[in-house]
């Protein structure tokens, strides 16, 4: 992913922050912080959603989306979107993300990405392959193989992306395996014809948080806890008295399986809370490897509790004055 800074003149009209990490590791109150702290230089700092289930409208506790009071901190963008009944994709995230980022700009304001959705900004900053529709037979077949056997299948037509999958990642082995029988090419190789992006547009500065992973363990028991006391069990029942397709993301956002088995009387609140709250360790940890292994090497890193937002603010007011 390029960090490359576009020339001096245009770098200064359009800084982009992007505040990265695993679920329940601050970066919220981060963005707060920056985006006041430009306020206090009268630089006013916009923060845009990158967490692809605060989007949806539905989920506002599930999701851990900003309450009202941090609402008027700051002003928030790409919140509650979205309805449940229509799955917003990277793609679609990251058109209307463009959008805002360049009214932005255009108003002299300065664009904090905040979100530990990576491949939602991997898209807005490197842009997305122009992979052609899927023949809906070669899917309606994939989507109907048993785990095993799409990964065998993969392991046989494409290889490489085989060998970077878990056996048990489902979505994207299916996802790899239609490309490839639908386009007679690899995804590998459509994501080399990238376009899109941002990148070269703007004037990147990104922090990936990296806290200690045992903190953020802890912070998710509290507050998928906390969730279940504030208002997560009437979404749920208001999501499953819409009889939505369970195969919607908003219905398989970490919490709905845990809540709605609860409502059905399945399991007590105590079993609840405790799988909800390993649903959300075990997410976390899947954000800690992927931003290990995908983000930048040459992009900040914060690795204590909290971040210190003074060096990205030095940062984005940089050649300013």
């Amino acid at each position: 992913m390029s960090t490359k800074k576009p020339p001096q003149d245009t770098a200064s009209a359009r800084p982009l922050a992007l505040i990265a990490g695993p679920t329940a590791s601050g970066k919220s109150a981060a963005a707060l912080e920056l985006a006041e702290a430009l306020d206090e230089r009268g630089r006013k700092g916009v923060i845009i959603n990158a967490d692809s289930m605060q989007v949806y409208a539905d989920i506002p506790v599930l999701s851990a989306a900003p309450d009202d009071a941090e609402r008027a901190r700051a002003e928030h963008r790409l919140y509650a979107e979205w309805d449940g009944a229509e799955a917003c994709s990277a793609a679609d995230w990251a058109a209307r993300a463009r959008a805002e980022i360049a009214d932005c700009h255009e108003h002299g304001a300065v664009p904090i990405l905040v979100g530990g959705t990576g491949m939602y900004w991997k898209v807005l900053i490197e842009g997305i392959a122009p992979i052609p529709a899927i023949d809906p037979e070669v899917r309606e077949v994939v989507r109907a193989m048993e785990s095993a056997a799409a990964y065998a299948a993969l392991q046989i037509e494409d290889p490489v992306r085989a060998a970077a999958l878990e056996p048990g990642d489902r979505q994207r082995i299916a996802r790899a395996l239609e490309v490839k029988r639908s386009t007679g090419v690899t995804l590998g190789d459509w994501q080399q014809a990238k376009s899109g992006g941002i990148g070269e547009e703007v004037a990147l500065y990104p922090v990936v948080h990296m806290p200690p992973r045992q903190w953020v363990y802890d912070r998710c028991d509290a507050r998928f806890a906390a969730m279940i006391e504030g208002g997560a069990v009437a979404e749920v029942e208001a999501l499953l008295a819409r009889k939505l397709d369970p195969d919607l993301p908003v219905m398989r956002a970490i919490g709905v399986p845990e809540i709605a088995a609860l409502i059905r009387g399945e399991i007590d609140r105590d079993e609840a809370i405790a799988r909800g709250a390993q649903a959300t360790r075990n997410y976390a940890k899947r954000q800690f490897t992927w931003l290990r292994n995908q983000a930048p090497a040459g992009w900040s890193r914060a690795t204590d509790e909290n971040i210190d937002t003074a060096a990205l603010l030095d940062g984005l007011l940089q050649d300013q004055a």
